[in-house]
C-alpha cells in the first residue's frame, strides 16, 4: 500500500499538491493517546474537521482579541493547548500530515510566546495569522488524504497499537515511530521524543540488526549512530523542528534501503530453496 506522498508522485501531481502530498504511510500513533476510528473514514468526517477549524480560528482569536482588549493576564496563553487538544482534526492531520502538523504547533506556540512575552499587538497577529494558514493548510491535506483513502489507495491507519512480525515490517514501523518523534517535538517534548528514540531502538531495531548485518554491516553502524547520538543530540540541542526533520527523513531513507535489502535477500533465499 502506498503513501499519499509515493501516490501523488506517481500521479504527476504538481508542487502544491505534492506540498500536501508529504504523507505519513500508515501512522499507527498518536500524540495524546488513542485515535479514534473517524481517521480510517476522512470522507464522512470533513464536515466536521472544517467546523472544528472554524472554532479553533474562533477560539483563537478570541484569546488574540482578549490579549488585546484586556491584556496578557486575562488573555490565558494556556487555553490555546487546550482548544488543540479537544477537536478530532488534531488527530485527523497527526496521522495523515507530520509537517503541517508540526508546523500547527509551531504556529500555536508562537502565538503563546508572544503573548507570554509581551509583544506588540501587531506581532501576535502576525504569528496569529502563520497559525490559521497552517490550520488551512492542514485542512487541505486531510481533504487530499480523504480522496485517495476513498479509492483504496492509503494503507489502513491502526488506531491500536499492533506488532510487527517480519522485519520488512518492523523497519516500517521503526519509520513511523521516527514521525512520532517529530511530532513530539514539535509539542515541545523533546524528552518523551528521546524516550521514543530509545524504545525504538531497543525494542525495535536491534531485533532486525542481526538480518541486516549480513547484509549491509555499515548501513547498520550508520543508522546505530543516528538512533544514538545523531538524533538524541538534535533533540536535546537548539535544533528547529525542520531541522529535527531532516535528520529522521535521512533515517527513513536508510531504513527504506535496510527493507529493500532485507526483501532482497528473503527473495534469494526462497529461489535457493
Amino acid at each position: 500500500m502506498k503513501s499519499l506522498l509515493e501516490v501523488g508522485k506517481y500521479c504527476g501531481f504538481g508542487p502544491v499538491v505534492a506540498l500536501f502530498a508529504l504523507l505519513t504511510a500508515a501512522t499507527q500513533v498518536s500524540a495524546n493517546g488513542a485515535i479514534g476510528d473517524h481517521v480510517n473514514d476522512l470522507q464522512a468526517h470533513l464536515g466536521q474537521y472544517t467546523e472544528e477549524v472554524d472554532w479553533l480560528e474562533a477560539k483563537f482569536g478570541g484569546v488574540v482579541d482578549t490579549y488585546e482588549k484586556q491584556g496578557q493576564k486575562a488573555a490565558k496563553s494556556d487555553a490555546l493547548l487546550e482548544f488543540w487538544e479537544e477537536v478530532d482534526f488534531h488527530s485527523a492531520i497527526e496521522t495523515n500530515h507530520v509537517p503541517t502538523y508540526a508546523s500547527i504547533w509551531q504556529g500555536i506556540f508562537g502565538v503563546k510566546q508572544a503573548i507570554d512575552s509581551g509583544a506588540s499587538l501587531a506581532k501576535v497577529r502576525e504569528e496569529q495569522k502563520k497559525l490559521n494558514q497552517a490550520l488551512w493548510q492542514g485542512l487541505g491535506a486531510v481533504k487530499l488524504a480523504a480522496q485517495f483513502q476513498q479509492k483504496g489507495l492509503l494503507a489502513k491507519i491502526q488506531t491500536t497499537e499492533v506488532e510487527p512480525t517480519t522485519a520488512p515490517e518492523t523497519l516500517e514501523d521503526i519509520k513511523h515511530r521516527l514521525d512520532r518523534v517529530v511530532a513530539k517535538f514539535a509539542e515541545r517534548l523533546p524528552e518523551a521524543a528521546t524516550t521514543i528514540v530509545h524504545d525504538t531502538y531497543l525494542h525495535r531495531f536491534e531485533g532486525v540488526e542481526g538480518a541486516l548485518i549480513e547484509q549491509d554491516a555499515a548501513l547498520v553502524e550508520d543508522l546505530e549512530k543516528d538512533f544514538n547520538v545523531t538524533l538524541p543530540q538534535a533533540l536535546k540541542g537548539q535544533s528547529s523542528v525542520d531541522e529535527v526533520r531532516q535528520v529522521v527523513e535521512s533515517m527513513q531513507a536508510k531504513l527504506d534501503k535496510a527493507k529493500n535489502l532485507l526483501v532482497e535477500a528473503d527473495k534469494k533465499r526462497k529461489k535457493v530453496f
